[in-house]
Order: structure tokens, then C-alpha cells, then sequence
């Protein structure tokens, strides 16, 4: 009599399914070189974590329709504002790694982990980087009717009035908040902080002395450079503004922790094959040199970039090693 037991059931199965599992692995196998062999095959969406006319929208959908050009698709950009990028940032986080879904954002993906406990994505982990599009600054700005020249004047008149003076922001935990609370830690002057819903807002309380000072993006500023209604004491930054030759950077002035730049910048989801971040690398290299891209960053009074992945990585990690030790310093949460 022939005895079947357990093992020599599971052993049969198992010969049985070997052949199949090997030959649907090397299909799987060929249908992902194929893909990547074949990228893009299909239109691209590049999420934007900010709303409609703004200029990091109107950029990234000059770059997009350069892109697209350069790469026979469509390429799209799909706004989704909110929760301090984090909404439009996420998307891109726990999108498919196929590089069908990219993210053009900013400066917020480093300084975010720092200030909010629950996060839903790792900005260092989830996404990778492409290449930086831009570099921006923030202005620090007094309102004229304080009768101030410089910025040493701005800080002496400051510590002799404590509580006296306000300061706006473009945001509870923007850039314009952090460089305020910095400003404030470094020289010891107590200032009451205003976030206001966006740059423009702040710009219209200190046109309209509703404010003493005030830290906006000179994106923001460009065409009021002009106006009698302030003064520009300091700029944000690696280096002095085009625009501004004879404002001194914080960092001139000899303030530390104000080196890091604003900046724009495309990513990934994490994993995406090596292959399809090096092409949409070199591709977005092509489009950075477009002469209708280089104008119009140069309108918005932007620095322009062109970076490697490797190069925009290593900007990435500094920026959050320094934006980390400006926010612990002072002690910043949102949540």
C-alpha cells in the first residue's frame, strides 16, 4: 500500500510551484527593466504643495512645459496646498516609485521635522532629490517712520524698549518665523512675532505701519524695491541680492545660523530606479538652460540652480542639521 504523509504532499506541491514562481519572477523582472527602458511611456504629474499663482506655481509650470518638451509627455502640475507643504509633500512620499509623480518644493521639507512631533512622511527618506531649481532670501525689513539707518541702530533701539516693537512673518513656522526667533535669541531683544497667511500680508501690515519690522522673501519684495516705506537692513543667505548690492547678509553682519538659503527644489518618491532619476536629471539640466527659464527666475529675483542629485543631497543635509540647531535654540514647536 502506497502511504501519502504531509511531506511528500508538500514536496510534490512544491515541485509543482517552483517553475511556476521562477517563471513569474523573471516576467515581473522583465516587465520592470521594460518600464524603465521604456520611461517615460506615459504623462508625468508634479505635485506642487501650494496654491494656484503663486511663484513657485507659475515656475513649476514653465519647468513642466520645458520638461515635457524635452521628454515627448505630457507633464502636469497638480496643486495641493496646506498643512505647511506637508499635504503636497506626502502625496509625493507615498506615491509609486516610478517616476510618474514628482514634487517640486521647498525649503519647509527640512525645517518640518523639527517642528512638528507627527509628521505623516520623512522628507530624508521617503523622497529623494533631483535637482534644486532656485535659491531664495528673506529681507529683513524696519518700517521707515522708526527713523533707523542700519541694522545696529534697528537692535540698540530694540533692547531699549522691550515688548515696544512686532514682527511679522509669512507664517507660523516659515522660514520668516525661524529667522525671527534667531534674530531675537542672538541679540536679546523681545519683539511680539505676527504670522500672517502668506508674504504678501505681512508686506501690506508693514507698507501700512501696522508693523515695526518684518522678515519676507524677496520674491515678494521685488516690486516694491522702490518704496520709501522701509528700509532693507539685512538679507538671508549665502551672498548679497543682485537687486540689493549694498544690503550686508546676516552672516557680514556676524550673526550666525542665517547661511541657509530658501530654495526650490524636484524630488522623488524613494526608490525610484536609479536609471529614471539620472534621466529626469539630465533632462531638467537641458530645461535650467532654457533662455525663457533663466529670464523668468531672474523676474522673480531668484538665483538660479542646476545641481546633481548628489550636490542637491549635500545642500539638503546642511540645511537640516542648521535649520535643527536654530529651532531647538530657540525652543520652536508648532504642535
Amino acid at each position: 500500500m502506497l502511504r501519502i504523509n504531509r511531506r511528500t504532499v508538500l514536496g510534490s506541491l512544491l515541485s509543482c510551484l517552483l517553475p511556476i514562481l521562477s517563471m513569474t519572477s523573471i516576467a515581473h523582472a522583465q516587465t520592470e527593466v521594460q518600464s524603465t527602458s521604456t520611461y517615460p511611456n506615459q504623462a508625468i504629474r508634479v505635485v506642487v504643495p501650494g496654491p494656484p499663482g503663486g511663484a513657485t506655481d507659475i515656475i513649476t509650470r514653465l519647468v513642466s512645459a520645458e520638461l515635457s518638451k524635452e521628454i515627448g509627455q505630457n507633464v502636469w502640475v497638480d496643486n495641493k496646498p496646506g498643512a505647511s507643504a506637508t499635504i503636497g509633500n506626502n502625496i509625493v512620499a507615498k506615491a509609486d516609485p516610478d517616476g510618474y509623480t514628482l514634487l517640486l518644493t521647498f525649503t519647509a521639507i527640512v525645517q518640518a521635522p523639527w517642528l512638528y512631533k507627527n509628521l505623516p512622511y520623512d522628507g530624508l527618506k521617503d523622497l529623494v532629490p533631483i535637482t534644486q531649481i532656485a535659491r531664495s532670501s528673506d529681507l529683513f525689513l524696519v518700517n521707515s517712520k522708526l527713523g533707523v539707518n542700519s541694522f545696529e541702530e534697528f537692535i540698540a533701539l530694540a533692547q531699549k524698549n522691550p515688548g515696544k516693537y512686532s514682527y511679522g512673518s509669512y507664517g507660523n513656522g516659515t522660514s520668516s518665523h525661524i529667522h525671527g526667533e534667531q534674530l531675537k535669541r542672538i541679540k536679546n531683544i523681545d519683539m511680539t512675532h505676527i504670522p500672517y497667511r502668506g508674504a504678501n500680508p505681512a508686506l501690506q501690515a508693514l507698507l501700512a505701519g501696522d508693523l515695526s519690522a518684518a522678515f519676507i522673501d524677496i520674491t515678494t519684495m521685488t516690486a516694491y524695491l522702490d518704496s520709501d516705506k522701509f528700509k532693507v537692513l539685512a538679507v538671508t543667505g549665502s551672498d548679497r541680492l543682485k537687486p540689493l548690492p549694498n544690503v550686508r547678509t546676516f552672516t557680514e553682519i556676524g550673526l550666525e545660523g542665517y547661511t541657509s538659503n530658501g530654495w526650490l527644489g524636484i524630488f522623488a518618491p524613494a526608490n525610484t530606479p536609479p536609471e529614471v532619476l539620472n534621466f529626469l536629471s539630465e533632462k531638467l539640466q537641458k530645461v535650467m538652460q532654457q533662455a525663457a527659464v533663466v529670464q523668468r527666475i531672474a523676474d522673480f529675483s531668484l538665483r538660479q540652480v542646476s545641481n546633481t542629485p548628489e550636490e542637491f543631497k549635500k545642500i539638503l543635509l546642511e540645511d537640516y542639521e542648521n535649520y535643527g540647531q536654530i529651532i531647538k535654540a530657540a525652543n520652536l514647536r508648532i504642535d
